[in-house]
């Protein structure tokens, strides 16, 4: 079941500079930070209302969102929704024969998350979490 939009994900060349407009601007509270090697990134999550927004830099050239950076330009990359029990939720969308990326469950800065395939969504990359 999904419960909300937990958080919208943004791909950017620099963590910090654009700390600078969310974090500085926006006065959007900052409240995890983590360089996550295994996905390529360096992550923030800031807090807006009862969701997030999660600002994405790559730590390489090789890494996902440095290649979709290179394809489409800074901006929005995915969107994550909540969910009470991401393995079951996971799960029965691959009953459904939905593309997925992820075939189970793994840890990220959001929680335990999992990602569909962008062409199950007409083009959006969807991120589930359990938070």
């Amino acid at each position: 079941m999904i419960e909300k939009i937990h958080h919208v994900g943004i791909a950017v060349h620099d963590l910090d500079e654009s700390l600078k407009f969310y974090r500085d601007t926006l006065n959007l509270h900052v409240h995890a930070r983590e360089e996550i090697k295994d996905q390529g990134v360096r992550a923030a999550l800031l807090t807006i209302g009862q969701s997030e927004i999660e600002l994405l830099e790559p730590l390489n050239a090789d890494s996902p969102i440095a290649k979709f950076i290179e394809r489409k330009g800074e901006g929005l990359h995915h969107i994550c929704f909540q969910t009470p029990d991401v393995d079951a939720e996971l799960e029965a969308i691959k009953q459904k024969d939905i593309a997925v990326i992820d075939q189970k469950p793994r840890k990220g800065l959001a929680g335990m998350i999992c990602f569909l395939h962008p062409k199950a969504s007409r083009g959006v990359l969807v991120e589930l979490a359990t938070p």
